[in-house]
């Protein structure tokens, strides 16, 4: 029995050693009191003799806490024996050790440790309707920081294998930045809304553990986002040549962890309808998490989607070469800031029913187009906001009518890229994409020179698969100045006008290295079209339009005071589509279709099927420069011109750009927009051609 009551003792000291601790404090006073109580009785004290045991153990427990207290035992101390009085003050001696110092020690103690576990992650979150972030990048720090402009106030859990430090000095230097920036706005302009309440909670521990991610409520998240890891943050270059190598071939961490998530939402306990974002940069993690989304996925309980990264940058960037504006038009689009995509769910029925019966009653909000998403029907539009979408209005009939160039045909576009970065490929596959639906028999919409150092265009097969439209490629160091800028200033020389230079950022450069190489471009590229300003007063800067793709959202501010130039911030466009899909993931296949261009197409446009969004010149688009009208005229006008025209194509204008750079999305009551158009402006349609 002895052994047993050891053994038993000592696995409660190494399992529980605080318990064990409380309880000897807890038994050792209760003797002790009982103890206290019974000489108290035995001396037979005047005033006491009536005191009961409960009030005994009050008394003692006074005089432990209060000396002073005495007085209520012993009436007069002084008059008291010698025994009497010793015996008290070694009861309260003792006391003041075991009780009042051995309790507060514990709880102090206690109350140390609960801040430790706190703070170390340990205790678990007991929160819901939350998002949850699992791994750390680049881009994780905008999607954060883009929930700013959400409709209700949102808490966010973070969860990282180490840099807990790091991670939340950097989220708090950018959400105070921008909420700065918005209330600086606010004072010039009422018309722009408050930002919501961002609360983070940053935990390091280990992104495979069951215990962890249930630590983290995560079967009661409403979005859960995986994020791969960056190569580029090590000093050393052939540590980050390892990783690049290794990242190429696939992400074993991403399908480990989505596995790992996909049990937990998808079982009976987790919450209904959640989101699961997982980031992908190259085919084979691809292709195994198709699989796991096909074994994985609950209907009505996990919906997985995939951010294949690199894809949708390099679709992008191909698209902004082509069409510069998008940049500032997809910027706006993308986030939860003014005109924005919207899905609704809807019952069965055709994109040109739905548009023609909505515009007839609709003026706050642009229908575009029906589609599915997870075996539902869904509605698309843009729009300021969902309440928006739902109000209902009676639209003035009018007699406003354009004329639509019948034979309109996108021009000649000619882009120089300078750099490279791990989206090359998809760049280039965009650009073949492009020439795909828009080359004519015998002539090619693009014209692409390409330069980039040795290594890199080796790597790319001297770009020998896109042959049919890079028609040069110029090997050159970022030192070689001579080189570089001889190149630059003949492209612009023989191109005047639909003239791009595209300069990329490597994403897999060293810390210390990354957008320097882009940023040595540009002042080359400035440095050009200033000698031309200086040597010709007709040159026309606005005619080349540069591109420059930033990583770090920190150097954007030094582009644009340097320059004005069209900015793009990659890993932003990343985090906006991210929210936005991680609130509505029926907008997934949406972005997949305005991102494509069709491939190839038959003869005939019948043939054209996904639909992009487009910014085409008011001169060539219509037939005669429109009048002024309001936006709500100009919408129907444009759609039932393009119906009447050609059937399979319609079109629905989305706004404008001025001649002067501005965008004009529409939003709001569209009859209060007045509209003047002129031949040197842009319009914005969402159209499959």
């Amino acid at each position: 029995m002895t052994n047993k009551f050891w053994q038993w003792l000592s696995i409660k000291v190494a399992k529980r050693p605080a318990a064990v601790v409380l309880g000897a404090i807890l038994l050792f006073n209760i003797l002790f009191f009982g103890i206290s109580v019974f000489i108290f009785k035995n001396f037979n004290l005047k005033g006491t003799e009536d005191y009961g045991f409960f009030e005994s153990i009050y008394l003692t427990i006074t005089m432990i806490l209060d000396a002073g207290c005495i007085s209520y035992v012993i009436e007069d101390i002084g008059k008291a024996g010698v025994a009497t009085a010793v015996t008290c003050l070694i009861i309260i001696f003792i006391g003041m050790i075991t009780f009042t110092g051995a309790v507060i020690g514990y709880i102090t103690n206690w109350i140390s440790s609960f801040i430790d576990r706190a703070n170390s992650g340990y205790r678990r979150l007991r929160i819901s309707n939350h998002t949850v972030i699992l791994n750390w990048n680049s881009r994780a720090s905008e999607i954060v920081n883009d929930l700013l402009y959400c409709k209700e106030n949102q808490n966010v859990v973070i969860l990282v294998s180490s840099g807990k430090e790091r991670i939340e000095k950097e989220l708090n230097e950018r959400l105070s930045e921008t909420t700065a920036r918005i209330k600086a706005q606010r004072k010039e302009d009422k018309s722009v809304g408050k930002t919501c309440k961002v609360t983070f909670i940053v935990r390091e521990g280990d992104i495979f553990s069951f215990k962890q991610l249930r630590d983290v409520s995560l079967e009661q998240a409403k979005m859960v986002i995986i994020l791969g890891s960056d190569i580029n943050n090590t000093v050393c270059k052939y540590e980050m040549r390892d990783r690049a190598e290794n990242a190429e071939n696939g992400n074993t961490l991403t399908v480990k962890t989505l596995m790992q998530v996909a049990d937990i939402t998808g079982a009976d306990y987790s919450a209904n309808n959640q989101r699961i974002i997982v980031e992908i940069t190259d085919d084979w993690t691809d292709q195994l998490v198709t699989e796991v989304i096909h074994s994985k996925t609950v209907k009505g309980k996990c919906n997985i989607v995939p951010i294949r990264v690199n894809q949708v940058l390099g679709q992008l960037l191909s698209q902004f070469s082509i069409t510069p504006e998008l940049n500032s038009i997809y910027s706006e689009l993308f986030s939860n800031q003014g005109a924005t995509f919207f899905s609704v769910e809807s019952e069965e029925k055709e994109a040109g029913e739905f548009i023609n019966k909505y515009l007839q009653s609709h003026k706050c909000a642009i229908p575009l187009t029906v589609g599915k998403s997870n075996g539902k029907q869904y509605e698309y539009y843009s729009a300021a906001s969902e309440s928006a979408i739902l109000q209902t209005d009676s639209v003035k009939q009018t007699s406003t009518k354009v004329s639509l160039n019948k034979d309109y045909w996108l021009e000649k576009r000619h882009v120089i890229i300078l750099g490279h970065n791990s989206n090359t490929k998809y760049i280039m596959n965009g650009f073949r994409s492009f020439c795909g639906e828009w080359n004519k028999k015998d002539e090619t919409i693009l014209d692409i020179v390409i330069v980039d150092d040795e290594e890199n265009i080796k790597k790319m097969g001297n770009y020998d698969e896109y042959n049919d439209f890079v028609t040069k490629v110029i090997p050159s160091d970022i030192y070689d100045r001579d080189k570089i800028t001889s190149a630059i200033n003949n492209f612009v020389s023989e191109h005047t006008e639909d003239t791009s230079i595209l300069i990329l950022s490597d994403d897999r450069a060293l810390n210390d290295d990354i957008d320097a190489n882009a940023l040595a471009n540009l002042i080359y590229v400035q440095d050009i079209i200033n000698k031309k300003k200086e040597e010709d007063r007709n040159f026309k800067a606005d005619s080349i339009d540069v591109i420059v793709e930033l990583i770090d959202p920190r150097h954007h501010d030094i582009v644009n005071n340097y320059s004005g130039y069209n900015v793009v911030i990659s890993n932003r466009y990343i985090s906006k589509m991210i929210t936005q899909i991680g609130e509505k993931d029926s907008l997934f296949e949406f972005y997949q279709d305005i991102l494509s261009f069709d491939e190839k197409c038959v003869e005939g446009r019948s043939q054209y099927t996904s639909k992009e969004i487009y910014a085409k010149r008011v001169s060539s688009y219509f037939d005669g420069c429109p009048g002024k009208m309001t936006a709500a005229e100009l919408i129907r006008a444009v759609y039932d011109e393009s119906l009447a025209e050609n059937g399979c194509n319609p079109a629905v204008v989305l706004g404008y750009t001025s001649s002067d750079g501005g965008v004009v999305l529409f939003e709001g009551d569209q009859e209060k927009t007045e509209v003047r158009l002129t031949n040197d402006d842009k319009i914005i349609v969402y159209s499959a051609h």
